[in-house]
């Protein structure tokens, strides 16, 4: 059901992995009591119009509606290239279900910081870059990137990041615009702070829309995604930081 009280944007929960390091389904492993696959549809329905999850397994239906690969087995530019066919929005959200404490209220901030791009420089596709690394699932993209993703899969490219990047290049030189304006990284480190804290006149907002402490102290968790055992544990010690 799309929510008209919401930007126009479609949410999107990576849930298609084969979570072989993790020895079981990460998106039905349980954290402080809901599954993984239950906090990211939390946080994605309160800032996306529509909220969907991208896999093939009948026991995720219960969290939201499953869109099902239209190629299986091609990892998750697959999944992607499901979405663009499902969706009906011009920019939609990508959040891998394995990465719940990435802080709903940024979410929010990131859907309207990029919306505002798309339309006074001309954005198509902006993501995440964390020391170093670039993080392809955990982005947003505008419906012009489907063409490529569906090239992509029709070649059997499935690395998620050179067709991004690709498609960046490509809208770029179509619109005669500075590659950094269309293809918006955004660099993320050590020094990177964030601070979101309700101004005079803001007691009604929800808990979710403020940056607790708990959360800033969990800041080296925001993009970290669960792959291991070990890692969960890890992150049962921090769950006073979910949001949800």
């Amino acid at each position: 059901m799309q929510r008209e009280d919401l930007p126009p944007v479609g949410g999107y929960v990576l849930a298609g992995g084969k979570s072989s390091r993790m020895g079981s389904d990460k998106a039905l492993l349980e954290l402080a009591g809901k599954t993984l696959a239950l906090h990211a549809t939390t946080k994605l329905r309160r800032v996306c119009a529509e909220v969907s999850i991208l896999g093939n397994d009948p026991a995720l239906e219960r969290f939201a509606p499953l869109v099902r690969d239209l190629h299986p087995g091609c990892g998750p530019i697959g999944g992607i290239e499901a979405s663009f066919r499902h969706s009906r929005h011009e920019w939609n959200l990508y959040m891998p279900v394995d990465m719940p404490f990435f802080p709903s209220v940024l979410l929010s901030s990131f859907i309207a910081f990029s919306g505002v791009l798309s339309k006074i420089r001309g954005t198509r596709v902006a993501l995440f870059t964390v020391f170093g690394t670039p993080q392809p699932l955990f982005c947003l993209l505008h419906r012009d990137v489907a063409p490529f993703v569906y090239e992509a899969v029709e070649r059997g490219q499935y690395k998620v990041f050179p067709v991004l990047e690709n498609a960046g290049e490509e809208l770029a030189e179509r619109q005669r615009l500075p590659l950094h304006q269309v293809f918006f990284n955004l660099p993320w480190g050590e020094e990177s702070s964030v601070s979101v804290y309700p101004g005079p006149g803001n007691d009604d907002l929800e808990r979710w829309e403020m940056l607790t402490e708990a959360q800033q102290a969990a800041k080296h968790l925001w993009f970290a995604n669960l792959n291991t055992p070990e890692e969960f544990v890890e992150a049962e010690r921090h769950v006073d930081a979910l949001d949800t």
